[in-house]
């Protein structure tokens, strides 16, 4: 094997293994930011939820007639 050969296989391995480390470590930060995201994501569903109830309530006091006629009466 010859003098060139065996630098270019060295640097080669060399960036070969650094590119996967880099992956590998990567791989390990998503992991590790997808269980946040999971706990983040699960409490958010929970206040949408709320939300949607919340809106749903004030979408009942606002098209009972009572709370129509009270607003005519105030607006004049």
């Amino acid at each position: 094997m010859s003098g060139t050969t065996m630098v270019f296989l060295i640097v080669l391995v060399s960036v070969g293994f650094g590119v996967i480390s880099d992956l590998y470590s990567k791989y390990l930060k998503a992991n590790k930011l997808s269980g946040l995201n999971k706990q983040e994501s699960d409490q958010l569903k929970n206040e949408i939820a709320q939300l949607k109830d919340r809106v749903a309530v004030l979408e009942k006091i606002v098209t009972d007639e009572g709370y129509q006629v009270d607003k005519e009466i105030k607006s004049l």
